[in-house]
């Protein structure tokens, strides 16, 4: 699953190619990507639409647009979005396609179709995307390690698991907690109630330097991006100790 440096490296190349671009047609081939609204209303809803800009949150990736409605898409397991010329093979398991103005398309393409979008109108909740359970961000200036240890230190269960809690820290998965752990020289499956002090200092000065590191190590052109077609770009040679025996 695509992690938050991951997801913010697709925000970046994503988003100067639509800022500007309003949504001709938009063709859903599985609606079973499509969490709200039913289909028929997210099509019809989502046309005529301007981007205004592209945020994020934890792992979600949020489409903003000149009516204050927004779009929200977790890429889930094996999500990949593309903007591509109208002209581009269409993958395998392509199953949006939304024609811009410009003449390009966004296309969202997911083999296992975990994916989902959520289109919301302007002032509605987000809590229908689970959003609203999300923990802070990694580069929050909140995350001390008093913060740790209010949230995690009386907690039994691994340090390793307890970083992939999203409602403590949003967009942190396997690769960048084992990379945080090892940075900060903590063994993954100590509890968290006996850790020491120093070790609660060394993880909240670790979680965003790593994660801002590994942001900085996944930079890629759009070029490179479309030719790696949205997820052959993640610089994994880079890292530590994730995938290393």
């Amino acid at each position: 699953m695509p992690e938050l440096p991951e997801v913010e490296t697709i925000r970046r190349i994503i988003e100067p190619q639509i800022i500007g671009r309003s949504i001709v047609t938009i063709r859903v081939q599985n609606p079973q990507i499509i969490a709200c609204p039913e289909t028929e209303t997210f099509v019809a809803s989502i046309t005529g639409n301007t981007f205004t800009s592209m945020s994020r949150r934890g792992k979600f990736l949020i489409f903003n647009f000149d009516n204050g409605n927004r779009l929200v898409l977790h890429l889930r397991m094996t999500g990949q979005l593309l903007v591509t010329p109208p002209d581009y093979q269409e993958e395998k398991h392509t199953h949006l396609i939304a024609e811009l103005s410009d003449k390009n398309q966004i296309r969202y393409i997911d083999v296992r179709r975990f994916g989902r979008f959520w289109y919301l109108t302007d002032g509605e909740s987000v809590s229908v995307t689970g959003m609203d359970k999300l923990g802070i961000e990694p580069d929050n200036k909140l995350l001390t390690d008093d913060y740790l240890k209010s949230k995690l230190g009386k907690r039994k269960k691994a340090i390793k698991e307890m970083l992939l809690d999203q409602s403590i820290i949003a967009g942190i998965g396997n690769i960048y907690s084992d990379e945080i752990l090892y940075a900060s020289r903590i063994y993954p499956k100590k509890p968290c109630n006996i850790l020491a002090d120093d070790e609660w200092q060394r993880l909240a000065l670790q979680i965003p330097k790593i994660i801002g590191w590994a942001i900085k190590a996944n930079e890629i052109t759009s070029e490179e991006y479309l030719e790696g077609k949205g997820k052959e770009y993640r610089n994994t040679p880079y890292l530590k100790v994730y995938g290393h025996e």
